[in-house]
């Protein structure tokens, strides 16, 4: 594992740099969406905005979730490298696209909407940071041969040596990519506003969910984690979504590509 690239008299943290590389990807992404829906905005600043909301809320989430590490280091918790609750971030980034969307005259929804593709992606790019660092975010124990079993005794949280563990970070990587790719090519087709922000929160959530049995986070109601709790929540609130964008009025199907000949949509 590499946790810090060493540049010259610069050290720096693999983490940092991956989740850099997420919302460059991120921005891309939704540039990408503004365009196709012939949407007039800042993506750049849209998503730099989103992006330090998150890392706010993500690491006011870890704080509340594991009141004990501040106890014990403080307020440096706040600044420390590790720690950061992807539930946290995603309730303060929504917040911000919302915020954003209603400002930019686009929809609070709808912004949603083309977020959500690109949330997909820059997670999955994000937990390559979580690997590549060794910050904790491993499986259970295993037997299994590499690459389904790893041991990582260089991370920032080192695994003891000669034990693996399922590299969990990689398996979100994976779905990661896979959700935002469904997304996209679904938000590219005519649809109900709300419709790929309720399959985001449902596919992502399901997910976690799936996930969290393999992680080593502790348990805390019904044999479930924290995180899988907040999975479930996810999942039912994006369900409930999906069955409101089809199922009212208010949630008008939008045309996303543009107008081809006149009179003819594509």
């Amino acid at each position: 594992m590499v946790p810090f690239l060493h540049i010259g008299p610069l050290n720096v943290p693999t983490f940092g740099l991956m989740l850099w590389l997420a919302a460059v990807a991120a921005a891309i992404i939704v540039d990408r969406g503004f365009r196709r829906a012939n949407i007039s905005a800042d993506a750049v600043g849209i998503v730099a905005i989103a992006v330090v909301a998150g890392i706010v809320g993500a690491k006011v989430w870890h704080v509340l979730d594991t009141p004990q590490e501040f106890r014990e280091i403080g307020w440096r918790v706040l600044w420390d490298t590790a720690g950061f609750a992807w539930y946290g971030g995603l309730v303060f980034g929504i917040s911000a696209l919302l915020l954003q969307g209603m400002r930019a005259k686009i929809g609070g929804m709808r912004m949603l909407d083309l977020a959500a593709p690109a949330a997909a992606v820059g997670y999955g790019v994000g937990r390559i940071g979580c690997f590549l660092s060794g910050d904790g975010c491993y499986g259970i124990q295993t037997t299994l041969p590499f690459p389904l079993g790893m041991g990582f005794p260089h991370g920032i949280v080192p695994t003891p040596p000669g034990i693996r563990v399922l590299p969990t970070p990689l398996f979100e990587l994976g779905a990661g990519l896979l959700i935002g790719w469904y997304l996209w090519h679904r938000a590219g087709k005519r649809h109900p506003v709300g419709l790929i922000t309720g399959q985001y929160l449902a596919l992502s959530g399901l997910a976690r969910f799936l996930v969290e049995f393999v992680r080593r986070n502790p348990k805390v109601l019904w044999g479930f984690s924290n995180a899988q709790l907040a999975s479930l929540g996810a999942a039912v609130a994006g369900l409930a979504l999906v069955w409101w964008s089809t199922h009212h009025e208010a949630a008008r199907p939008v045309l996303v590509k543009p107008v081809s000949t006149a009179g003819k949509t594509a």
